[in-house]
This record gives C-alpha cells, structure tokens and sequence, in this order.
C-alpha cells in the first residue's frame, strides 16, 4: 500500500456552545459598537435632533422591540487583537451581564430591527415620507 492510501486525514469537529463561541467570532462582533436608548422621536424637531446625529461619523440609529437607540461604532479600548477582554477580570457590570446564549455571532442585530438608519440621507428619506412638510421646518 502506499502511504496516500495509509495515511487519512482527521477533521476534528468542535462543538460551538457558549463557552467556546467567542473563539469562533471572525473580527469581534460584540464589543465594537454601544448603544443607548433614546426617547421615541414623535415630532419633526425630534427627528431634527436625529439628523444632527447621524451627520457624526459612526453613529447610527434603529428601532426594535425595545424602542429607539443610539448606535455607536466604536470598539472598547480594552479588546484585544486576537478579540479577549484585556481587563477581563475587572470589566464593568454590563460586560459581566452580556450573555452570547444568542449574540451577533448567531444572527445580524439589524435582522430584529423596526427601522435602521445607518446615514443622514437614509433618515432624510424617511422624513420626507413622514412629514409632508420636512423641508419646512426651518421656516416658522
């Protein structure tokens, strides 16, 4: 026999459960962005205010079953190039509550989200559907 028809090849399969997930994650999904709940923006001067937002770089802004939140792209200063927490056993309450059960790694946040907007022009669209006087607003 030769060797190419001795020698076989051993894939070894690693089960994902939450334990190992993070170590699976291609760029840290988590970590990378926080967000912070916002009132609901009913009138066209709330929905100015989110304009004036979304014109900073990073930020965006969706709706969900929770309500309306502020988005920021901006990865903690204490994740490490190979995606662990570099203060890990320090880290704040929040970092301690978060659990990956089913975290970015499982499915994109923005599937569950209500509305997204990831840019001005794509909230200025909205609000020239919403209010039929946007662009009126300036002039009281």
């Amino acid at each position: 026999m030769s060797a190419k028809n001795t020698s076989k090849s051993l894939k070894i399969k690693q089960q994902i459960t939450a334990e190992t997930k993070c170590s699976f994650c291609p760029g840290t999904k988590c970590c990378v962005y926080v967000t912070q709940q916002i009132d609901k923006p009913r009138t066209m001067e709330d929905f100015d205010l989110l304009m004036w937002q979304l014109a900073h770089k990073n930020i965006q802004i969706y709706k969900d079953e929770d309500g309306w939140f502020l988005l920021a792209q901006t990865p903690c200063q204490f994740l490490e190039k190979d995606g662990r927490c570099g203060i890990y056993e320090t880290r704040p309450q929040i970092c301690r509550d978060y659990s990956n059960d089913y975290c970015e790694f499982d499915a994109p946040p923005e599937k569950w989200f209500k509305h997204y907007f990831r840019s001005y022009e794509e909230l200025d669209k909205y609000c020239r559907k919403r209010f039929k006087k946007w662009d009126k607003r300036f002039n009281k």
